[in-house]
């Protein structure tokens, strides 16, 4: 049995997300691959509508610190389908803030998902190409936040998927959230399974994990890049979130009992496929099994990939001696729609149409 998770202290916070999000059980889905060690999903999917996913509880903290800095355009990153950027456009407009939207790509010709929305958020948009977009965007943050300062606007630039020092308090959060519920439904998960992009979520539940005394593995499935990639960045996140915030960090720490070099992320990086954002057929396929079987919707960018990913660990053996195993839901559902085209349907006769 969990004790009660340790008391946190938080720097500003904007109360953004719907939150507590369900924790449920997947039994459905644990019989069918044959797991019967308790597999549950954090529905953090639900955390509100046109905002919902991992991204808004990041925000709560970004925008906070944007406000307290009297910031009045937020100006932050992704690719053309970037849920991140989705949720920070319409965040803003619901905030009466303007929003730049950085947008890794081409403009798409027909606008669909979190694009569609991006506009009618009435966000700016700048698209650059993928090419040399990593290299150069902090040129391309520097010349739109001088751009904002010669029309007397301050910009406040959230990095990609809202990942820095700040962001991580989101899913230090989410993880006490987390914590409290484990122990009022008498759960002791092993194991944290997350969809991890540009690393934030990922570091925010091992911090979580850590100093709330949950006390299990989180368990990051690459969605791009490799495992390296992934556990220097949660690092150098969780580095930059001690160094911004010392004082709350060293209480934090000490009440837990923990030291931040004990830390280390965990990353498995053998679902990435093809690409970021391109899936493999077996991805749709378990989109698809989850929708039927539990009327869960995942996305072929992030949480398919990593729900896929959980369930071949769970058919390999590889986590047989794991216990009320959680997977975050971190949504995405916008994502489902620009790639239709990828899933097959069973028609009524049994046959498979495309």
């Amino acid at each position: 049995m969990l004790n009660p998770a340790n008391t946190l202290v938080y720097p500003a916070r904007m109360a953004l997300a719907h939150a507590p999000t369900p924790l449920q059980p997947l039994s459905r889905i644990a019989r069918h691959v044959g797991f019967d060690g308790g597999l549950w999903i954090k529905r953090d999917d639900l955390t509100g509508s046109h905002l919902s996913g991992n991204k808004i509880r990041k925000l709560e903290f970004l925008v906070a610190e944007a406000k307290s800095q009297n910031a009045d355009v937020l100006i932050t990153c992704g690719g053309v389908q970037s849920n991140h950027c989705r949720a920070t456009a319409l965040l803003a407009a619901q905030l009466g803030m303007r929003c730049h939207l950085l947008l890794r790509g081409e403009e798409p010709a027909e606008k669909d998902g979190n694009v569609l929305l991006d506009c009618l958020s009435g966000a700016s948009i700048s698209y650059y190409p993928s090419a040399g977009f990593q290299r150069n965007l902090d040129s391309y943050f520097k010349h739109w936040q001088a751009y904002y300062a010669e029309q007397g606007l301050r910009a406040y630039g959230i990095p990609t998927g809202g990942s820095n020092g700040t962001g991580l308090w989101g899913y230090i959060a989410g993880t006490e959230e987390l914590h409290g519920q484990c122990v009022s439904q008498g759960l002791v998960p092993s194991h944290i399974v997350t969809a991890t992009g540009s690393g934030g979520t990922q570091a925010g539940l091992t911090l979580g994990s850590a100093l709330t005394g949950l006390g299990c593995k989180v368990l990051g499935m690459a969605v791009c890049d490799d495992a390296a990639w992934f556990n220097r960045k949660v690092a150098e996140d969780m580095a930059e979130w001690f160094q911004q915030f010392t004082p709350l960090a060293e209480r934090n720490l000490e009440v837990a009992g923990v030291s931040l070099s004990d830390l280390q992320a965990i990353t498995l990086d053998n679902y990435v496929g093809p690409a970021y954002a391109v899936a493999d057929p077996d991805v749709f396929e378990t989109i698809q099994l989850a929708a039927s079987l539990e009327g869960l919707v995942l996305d072929p960018v992030y949480t398919g990939k990593a729900f896929h990913g959980l369930l071949q660990e769970l058919r390999a053996g590889s986590l047989r001696h794991a216990r009320d195993v959680v997977f975050v839901h971190t949504g995405g559902i916008f994502g489902v729609f620009p790639q239709r085209a990828q899933f097959a349907f069973n028609n009524n006769n049994g046959e498979t149409k495309k």
